[in-house]
């Protein structure tokens, strides 16, 4: 039991701040030599860490947790193995430290250069993904961070026996292993007292639900980027192939209901929205998924013979912008593109949104109008992730348009500074 909360964060602060510095100062190779470690760390403590989150998942199921959430928190041989080789592909990622951003000549002949630098101190808190663990500590170290991470009560052992294994990698390459912490209390007294430690945490990090962000960002005292929830839509357009629509839609909302980046919502094209719909909500039923729906909707499920109540209900307005991380989508039958925009535009959450069409301009149309940090033309939202993108390991996914926006990596976590050098000039 922790008596003072506030101390002990404090503490586990400053000895991780004072960690950054060596890091800060590693050569490029001695920085990728620690991440391949840390890889190795996971593979050799796989039976730890399987055995921990088998806990964590004993205690979750007795709670009543959603599938979608047990689904998150599940870690597996091969789950862990995935965190081993997104760390792998990490380390063979360019130096994201040390990158020459401009270089010129300035006034009375100073030679000015911009370049990256580590940003210092990263704090995540996130809820109930383990493997975030693991991402975090490993992009944290390849570009020269320290990391201090407080996880979810639900998944509190998985994250400490990750953390743990981590951090003696690090120590076993001569860096402190305070640079990989981790708040081993579920108290939530912690994450207040972490998001206040202004001058000592230089980024702070939220990935979860929709509350745990909005506190962060209501009140951290320190900078926050804001990784945003996930009401990811599917417009299905006049021009669309069916077949190809069905698939995409199948894959959006059905592969893993619990990550941010599957879809939530389902918008048909009233010009087709009859005929696909009868081929369209089989198929989602098929596949277990409740149906939130408009009348139309609603009536077209009734006539197919799907029971009101068990497979299908009205929805309300709350359910356009609901993140449901669950086998349910919300469906609805606009006029035509405009009103699709401008749907997803009030309802969604910059996160990722998609059009299956056959009409190019309605395509791009589509991609150069919706705001969200990821748009697709025929395929499925749930691309949207660091390793699909060539990032190696994401730290988290930004819907925010400041600093970093879409799956964010090794070169979000880093800043520049002006290195001047001169001769003897004042300023005249």
């Amino acid at each position: 039991m922790i008596e003072n909360i506030s101390a002990y964060v404090e503490e586990l602060a400053r000895a991780a701040k004072a960690a950054s510095i060596p890091l800060g100062r590693a050569s490029n190779v001695e920085r990728i030599a620690a991440v391949r470690a840390m890889a190795q760390a996971l593979r050799d403590a796989a039976p730890s860490i399987l055995a921990a989150n088998a806990e964590d998942m004993d205690a979750a199921r007795s709670a009543g947790t959603s599938a979608g959430l047990l689904d998150r928190l599940l870690l597996t041989p091969e789950r862990i193995e995935g965190m081993a080789a997104g760390l792998e592909a990490l380390a063979e990622l360019p130096d994201p430290v040390g990158r020459v951003l401009e270089h010129r000549t300035i006034s009375e002949g100073l030679d000015l250069t911009r370049v990256s630098v580590p940003l210092g101190l990263v704090a995540m808190v996130y809820e109930a993904r383990p493997n975030v663990t693991s991402d975090a500590a490993g992009i944290c170290i390849r570009t020269g961070n320290a990391c201090i991470l407080r996880g979810g009560s639900i998944a509190q052992r998985s994250c400490v026996a990750i953390a743990h294994a981590m951090a003696d990698a690090v120590e076993a390459c001569g860096f402190p292993r305070e640079a990989v912490s981790i708040i081993e209390t579920t108290d939530r007294a912690a994450t207040g007292s972490l998001m206040s430690l202004r001058g000592v945490v230089d980024v702070l990090i939220p990935r979860g639900g929709a509350g745990l962000i909005q506190r962060c960002v209501r009140e951290a005292q320190v900078p926050v980027i804001e990784t945003g929830t996930g009401n990811c839509h599917i417009y299905v357009h006049a021009s669309a192939d069916f077949g190809k629509a069905e698939r995409i839609v199948v894959n959006a909302k059905t592969q893993r209901v619990g990550v941010c980046n599957a879809a939530e919502s389902l918008l048909v094209d009233a010009e087709v929205a009859e005929g696909f719909l009868v081929e369209m909500l089989p198929i989602l039923k098929e596949h277990g998924v409740f149906v939130h729906g408009d009348e139309l909707t609603c009536s077209t499920a009734q006539g197919l013979g799907f029971a009101e109540g068990s497979d299908f209900v009205s929805a309300t307005e709350e359910d356009w912008g609901r993140e449901y991380l669950a086998l349910e989508m919300s469906v609805k039958v606009v006029s035509g593109l405009d009103e699709a925009i401008a749907h997803i535009n009030r309802y969604g959450t910059h996160h990722s949104e998609a059009i299956v069409a056959e009409d190019p301009d309605a395509c791009e149309r589509f991609l150069a109008e919706v705001d969200a940090a990821a748009v697709y033309a025929n395929a499925s939202t749930r691309f949207t992730d660091g390793g699909e993108f060539g990032l190696g390991a994401e730290i988290g996914i930004s819907t925010q348009k400041l600093h970093a926006r879409g799956p964010f990596a090794a070169e979000a976590l880093t800043t520049y500074k002006y290195v001047v050098r001169g001769a003897g000039q004042v300023r005249p």
